[in-house]
């Protein structure tokens, strides 16, 4: 099979391709046959080495991905062959409150699913919405359900209020669409105008050009009566603003302090003083939350949205074509693969 590995040392991190041995499952694993991958900004952090977890060495990269089962341990008893599966992001995390004991996270301390093959431990996967094809399925597992848990978490919106989503990227777009199926309003705020009628397709109800309005917090709470729930997906850029939006006992669900230039969030202190915001964060979610969204998404029929779609070989592409930022969805690498004639 072929796979790609993360090789190198911190900071001069490259990806590169091999061919491996099939694998085979021990007694509790299951062997799964990629179908398609794609990636998160936390996978751009770990190849250039500002990620806080520390890879480990030759480790698979990516924690999104989608396949089939096809070969199973003599012990597991959730999976069959045939299953259509993706992994879970900290993958020992089942339930309950995260420790140091469960930190270990799919793609970085362990092998990932940018590979034609992946073993997963029974207990790491959790099967997918039928409705689904495999590239939507290949982007559930981080941003998928990181505003799964942005938005369903402790003090959910009530049908009605409002909440506010930052960009055009996996977070933002799938907190956008759960949010429209909690009966929520939704505003949504992009840098590119271009974007603003595509937002509004997915169901924003209201559009914030960012280039036309860059004080955009105030006319914001002016128009709506104040944002009842943010995804901060921004951080420096954007925070201010957002918190300026928010409704005098809104919440803040900031999910990165820093920008792509070492900038770092600061709170105005006017804007601090004047407001009983709760600000939060969240560590992606276990495998229950997982599962929950996954029902979710397939009682309502959601389907991800997709940027672009490159093929397997073109995987540093993937991620080039990534780290630009200019994306509205997500960016998935593909598995397409034909039985090799044997020598």
């Amino acid at each position: 099979m072929r796979s790609y590995r993360l090789e190198g040392t911190c900071g001069t991190k490259c990806l590169v391709m091999r061919d491996e041995a099939q694998p085979t499952p021990k007694p509790h694993e299951i062997v799964v046959r990629v179908r398609a991958a794609s990636l998160n900004r936390r996978d751009t952090m770990i190849l250039n080495g500002s990620y806080p977890l520390a890879p480990r060495q030759g480790v698979v990269p990516l924690s999104d991905g989608a396949g089939e089962v096809v070969a199973v341990g003599d012990a597991v008893t959730r999976f069959a062959v045939g299953d259509r599966v993706t992994g879970s992001y900290f993958a020992r995390w089942i339930d309950g409150r995260i420790n140091a004991g469960l930190i270990d996270q799919l793609g970085c301390t362990l092998d990932g699913m940018l590979a034609e093959y992946a073993v997963l431990d029974e207990q790491w996967a959790v099967r997918l919405p039928d409705h689904l094809d495999w590239h939507q399925a290949a982007t559930l597992t981080c941003a998928g359900l990181t505003a799964w848990n942005a938005v369903t978490a402790a003090e959910m919106p009530k049908p009605g209020q409002w909440v506010l989503v930052i960009g055009s990227g996996g977070v933002a777009l799938f907190a956008l669409q759960f949010a429209k199926l909690l009966g929520c309003r939704v505003v949504a705020v992009s840098s590119r105008n271009e974007k603003l009628d595509r937002l509004q397709a997915l169901g924003a109800d209201l559009v914030v050009s960012t280039a036309d309005m860059p004080e955009w917090g105030a006319a914001v709470r002016e128009q709506t009566g104040g944002i009842d729930l943010v995804v901060e997906t921004g951080g420096p850029p954007t925070f201010a603003q957002s918190m300026i939006a928010c409704a005098l006992y809104g919440r803040i669900v900031l999910l990165t302090i820093q920008d792509a230039k070492g900038g770092t969030v600061q709170i105005p202190g006017p804007v601090y003083q004047r407001s009983l915001a709760t600000i939060s964060r969240l560590f992606v979610g276990h495998r229950t939350n997982l599962e929950a969204m996954l029902r979710a998404i397939s009682v309502h029929r959601l389907r991800p949205v997709i940027d672009k779609v490159f093929a397997f070989d073109e995987a540093n592409d993937a991620y080039r074509y990534f780290q630009q930022g200019d994306v509205f969805g997500k960016v998935v690498v593909d598995s397409a693969w034909q039985v090799r004639p044997k020598i």
